[in-house]
């Protein structure tokens, strides 16, 4: 255990003296943590394992993405998406459905074994895959602040977008009835993942700075304390909304606009 901790510890201090360096190159962090993860694990070197259960794994990667989309949104620039609104309407709206087909014409030619809805249950799957590999392109200085602001906002909404695609068609490749028609299926399936996030996060947000505000007027918020409310917010937006049924990304994505 402790060998484990000191290998990630000198990793990570090695990665923050040169972390400057490499988001200035066309490599982007989560690139150099995989990389580190495959010559440091047992497919590689075999000197760092790390035990983590199925649901632990999944839940440090729900966390970690909603952190991500808190962030983008919270970074976002939205006077610039209000004056540009063209630009992210046809990523959402032409660009995802045609990666989507794109993705299950490649998914006939790789996997011909799949049947149909397999494939597009695939493809469905891939398409809103987070920007975040491709953070050195989206936050250069160089490219257009319109396009930066764009990629940011469709990668928070094509997680959001795809959910009804990915749940209908999980529904008709298992073989389960959907109840009130798929249409009905699909606007339920839109207002509970979508529509309770978003209410459950701007609720929370609401609130929470309603009970900031008196804090901060009584004195009681500490002088080093000042950003531990914003991250916790962030988490209990995500948890809140996934207990509810909804979706906590949105719920996070919802927080870091406002």
């Amino acid at each position: 255990m402790y060998q484990n901790a000191a290998l990630l510890a000198v990793f990570l201090l090695i990665y923050s003296a040169v972390a400057g360096r490499i988001e200035r190159s066309f490599i982007s962090g989560p690139i150099v943590f995989t990389v580190a993860g495959f010559i440091l694990g047992p497919d590689g070197l075999d000197v760092l394992t790390i035990n983590v259960t199925g649901q632990g794994l999944r839940l440090l990667a729900e966390l970690t993405l909603a952190m991500v989309l808190f962030t983008d949104a919270a970074n976002a620039d939205f006077a610039i998406v209000r004056r540009n609104l063209g630009i992210p309407e046809r990523l959402l709206g032409v660009g995802l459905p045609l990666t989507i087909l794109l993705g299950f014409a490649f998914a006939a030619i790789v996997f011909p074994s799949l049947d149909l809805l397999e494939m597009a249950l695939l493809a469905a799957i891939l398409a809103p895959t987070d920007a975040a590999l491709g953070k050195p392109v989206v936050t250069n200085p160089t490219v257009s602040p319109v396009i930066r602001e764009a990629l940011n906002l469709e990668s928070g909404l094509n997680d959001g977008i795809c959910v009804p695609i990915v749940v209908i068609l999980l529904g008709l490749a298992v073989g389960t009835k959907i109840e009130g028609g798929t249409v009905g299926h699909l606007v339920w399936v839109v207002v509970e993942a979508i529509g309770i996030g978003a209410f459950v996060g701007l609720a929370l947000t609401w609130l929470t700075t309603r009970m900031l505000r008196v804090a901060e007027q009584q004195g009681w918020i500490g002088e080093h304390s000042v950003e531990i409310p914003i991250v916790a917010l962030a988490a209990a937006c995500f948890a809140a909304a996934q207990a509810a049924g909804g979706s906590g990304f949105i719920a996070c994505l919802s927080v870091g606009s406002c």
